[in-house]
């Protein structure tokens, strides 16, 4: 279904578009602990980035006994200095109960985009 979308997405193409300005936020979540090892070694080169100035990093971790055995989910957040508003508009974004399609829209717009890709997105995926 993601394949024959008339844009591309961003997963595994935040790093260059961060860097090239093109993306404001890259947002990460897995299992506490439980981070596969390619996307760990992908999240050092954003930490490269952080050490030089080029992003900010946030992340933070919520509890959840609900799905043993992950202890709670991890959310790593990169945006570029200038941007670093969204990071919190995202963490109270995400942390509100329910989701919606206006949540699902403005999560896109946070991460960076636009709004005709948010409304197809919304409409390919409300069926």
């Amino acid at each position: 279904m993601v394949e024959d979308l008339p844009y591309q997405l961003h997963t595994n193409r935040e790093l260059g578009m961060m860097l090239r300005g093109e993306k404001p936020l890259a947002v990460f979540v897995d299992g506490y602990d439980k981070f596969p090892q390619v996307v760990r070694r992908y999240l050092r080169l954003f930490d490269r980035h952080v050490a030089a100035g080029r992003f900010v990093k946030r992340e933070y971790v919520l509890p959840d006994n609900s799905h043993p055995p992950v202890l709670g989910w991890h959310t790593i957040i990169y945006a570029l200095p200038q941007e670093q508003w969204r990071i919190d508009a995202m963490i109270e974004l995400r942390l509100q109960e329910g989701w919606t399609a206006e949540k699902e829209r403005e999560e896109g717009r946070l991460l960076g985009y636009e709004d005709w890709q948010n409304e197809v997105w919304l409409s390919r995926f409300k069926r």
